[in-house]
């Protein structure tokens, strides 16, 4: 075997090994990958009790409770299929509102409520910087709605 032949064999074996890696790494972390779990995946998988996920949807209309001292929150978050409540103690974001799109992190409780540690409000995926579409326009490049 030449020395050419046997570099190109072990530069093979260096790759194979390298993917086998990257494809253990990828199976170990496949639940933690996903960005949050609509309520209805979150009802339907198996997870551990009081492991940290975060649940995405939004905010059920009339679910909005605020508790008394001013802090404690209580909501559902749905993906118009199924619905999960959520508890949060904190300060919402100025998007939160029913209706809109929320994505909370925290655990599952064993009573099936959602214990939130921090929720984030999402806005519309339509919304675009004003400063960025008014570059648009002036390029001619701009196919979107007018803005006032």
């Amino acid at each position: 075997m030449t020395r050419k032949r046997r570099r190109l064999y072990m530069v093979g074996v260096g790759m194979l090994m390298l993917a086998a890696a990257a494809a253990l790494v990828l199976t170990a972390f496949e639940d933690s990958l996903v960005f949050f779990y609509s309520p209805t995946e979150l009802q339907a998988k198996e997870l551990a009790l009081e492991r940290r996920v975060r649940l995405g949807g939004l905010v059920e209309e009339g679910s909005v409770i605020r508790g008394s001292d001013g802090v404690t929150v209580e909501f559902r978050v749905t993906d118009l299929r199924n619905s999960v409540p959520v508890t949060y103690s904190g300060i919402l974001p100025d998007l939160f509102r029913e209706g809109q799109g929320v994505v909370a992190e925290g655990i599952l409780r064993a009573d099936g409520t959602f214990e939130a540690s921090e929720v984030l409000a999402k806005h519309d995926e339509t919304y675009m910087p004003p400063e960025v579409a008014d570059a648009l326009k002036e390029s001619g490049q701009w196919k979107g709605a007018t803005l006032p």
